[in-house]
């Protein structure tokens, strides 16, 4: 969250530095061409960070394997613990206020994609993991993302305030290691941003 905020508003982030430094490879009237040919689709936002990692436009991310086609995956830039993960949809939703009932698959599938990258991570304690969403106010970046942390029990002081479980800014996902009632889990979470 706060840490999100950072990443977003940093003059000093290298990105910036990069783009303010950047010699133009084509001139304008060539850019501009090129911008009237390809428009920009509905479901992306040149200015969101997180399109841009999606289409993959930010080097300096590295995304990690992800086997749904319209879910990316990478490392937070700022860790709570020591594995935290980001899962972001391709198309650009504002936050999880926005999801709809139709959108219970994309939940699903987000929460499911983390399950994954822990795995893959070596990490398999789910009782000892937490995913969820900020809600808004508490999201800094306004694109939807899924927080996967692991283990829980090493989050800092102010991560557990950040990270709390079912707090009025951060809906968690509960789930054991033996069964998923993703249906339940995403009508509840739908419900709950709907009151």
């Amino acid at each position: 969250m706060a840490e999100e905020r950072e990443y977003c508003s940093t003059k000093s982030d290298p990105y910036y530095e990069a783009a303010a430094t950047a010699e133009p490879t084509i001139s304008s009237s060539e850019a501009a061409g090129v911008a009237a040919k390809s428009p920009e689709p509905e479901d992306y936002n040149s200015k969101c960070v997180f399109c841009r990692i999606a289409g993959q436009q930010e080097p300096g991310t590295e995304l990690l394997y992800c086997e749904n086609e319209d879910l990316v995956c990478f490392k937070d830039i700022k860790p709570a613990a020591p594995h935290h993960y980001l899962v972001v949809p391709k198309k650009h939703i504002g936050n999880c206020r926005d999801l709809k009932k139709d959108q219970i698959q994309l939940v699903e599938d987000m929460v499911a994609a983390g399950k994954t990258i822990l795995e893959r991570n070596n990490f398999t304690d789910f009782k000892n993991v937490r995913m969820g969403f900020h809600v808004p106010p508490f999201c800094s970046i306004s694109h939807l993302h899924l927080h996967v942390l692991a283990p829980v029990d090493q989050l800092g002081f102010f991560s557990k305030l950040v990270y709390r479980m079912n707090s009025y800014w951060f809906i968690t996902f509960a789930f054991s290691r033996m069964s998923y009632n993703w249906n339940h889990t995403a009508d509840y979470l739908i419900e709950k941003l709907r009151t």
